[in-house]
């Protein structure tokens, strides 16, 4: 079905509506924004990787705050089990019979606060669902909501008491970046605007969960040529041929930077995707997926380095 300018110009504004929703609380975090808000329209998810305070957490809650829907937060702990996030069932004596009681995944927004404290097997609990969009208890598949985001929070991996979280996982976040420390003068303006109360308790949904949808359906339909469909494909694929990298990214990742790009065209107001858009996200949608062999990685060798290097040299279509 063609998409028509009415619908693509009403998605835009969904995204705009956010966008300006989520700045009333996260000072000076336009360009993370569009990054998470790009995730959500392609149905990509998102990780965060970050110092404490940041941010991480609040980026989120204003997200979900903006939206209309279902939010839930696990905070992922050691002892935390596979149960705690996809439910589990109880036998009812009364009716006798098993009743599933739903966990925290059959949501809109799952914050997955700190997911790298948990242990590999409460980690890999979230791949099915982050992967199919569905659960399996028991040996019962259970499909989650057409809307399914998950963001999810790590500190830094040489953190006390973190388990890195393993490729195949990694692989399934669409996106990894940071917020990084904010400019002294938005820093003041923090401060100001927390004198007296979080501002985050005054804010009102400006979206609801059918205009997200629509803003997915509208992305879904901007045009991309082959020939930026091939550079896509070109750029991933070098990063399996560089110089240092035990394990280049997957064609997961090409998936994900088309369908992101897609959304970052529609935010732009354009009706097909350009290089800039792709170059724009290369570094937060490859650089996760990246494995560096270890000589590479202690001579100082990183993998978004070799992403950096990889826009470089690939060449650009005309």
């Amino acid at each position: 079905m063609e998409m028509t300018t009415v619908s693509r110009t009403k998605a835009r504004e969904v995204f705009q509506n956010i966008t300006a929703n989520i700045a009333r609380v996260m000072q000076g975090q336009n360009e993370a924004t569009r990054k998470l808000l790009a995730a959500l329209a392609s149905g990509g998810h998102v990780l965060l990787e970050d110092y404490p305070g940041t941010g991480k957490t609040t980026l989120a809650k204003v997200l979900a705050r903006s939206i209309d829907a279902r939010f839930k937060r696990v905070q992922f702990t050691p002892d935390l089990l596979p149960s705690d996030i996809l439910g589990v069932a109880i036998f009812n004596q009364r009716e006798q019979e098993f009743q599933f009681h739903e966990g925290p995944v059959f949501t809109n927004i799952l914050l997955a606060d700190e997911i790298n404290r948990a242990s590999p097997r409460t980690q890999s609990a979230l791949l099915e669902a982050m992967g199919e969009g569905q659960v399996s208890v028991d040996g019962e598949r259970r499909n989650l909501a057409d809307l399914f985001f998950v963001i999810a929070t790590q500190n830094p991996v040489e953190f006390r008491g973190t388990y890195p979280l393993p490729e195949a996982q990694m692989d399934r976040f669409a996106m990894q970046f940071t917020l990084g420390y904010v400019q002294p003068a938005e820093e003041v303006a923090i401060l100001t605007a927390q004198s007296n109360n979080h501002p985050l308790d005054e804010l009102k949904p400006c979206a609801t969960l059918a205009d997200v949808l629509e803003l997915k359906h509208a992305a879904q339909n901007i045009r991309v040529s082959d020939e930026l469909k091939r550079y896509t494909v070109d750029l991933v694929a070098a990063t399996r041929k560089a110089a240092g990298v035990q394990l280049g990214a997957s064609p997961r990742a090409s998936i994900a930077l088309m369908k992101a790009a897609q959304a970052l065209a529609l935010f732009d107001g354009q009706e097909f995707v350009s290089p800039e858009q792709i170059q724009e996200l290369a570094v937060s949608v490859m650089a996760h997926r990246i494995v560096m062999e270890p000589q590479a990685r202690f001579s100082g060798q990183s993998a978004r380095g070799v992403v950096e290097d990889v826009l470089k040299k690939t060449k650009v279509p005309a």
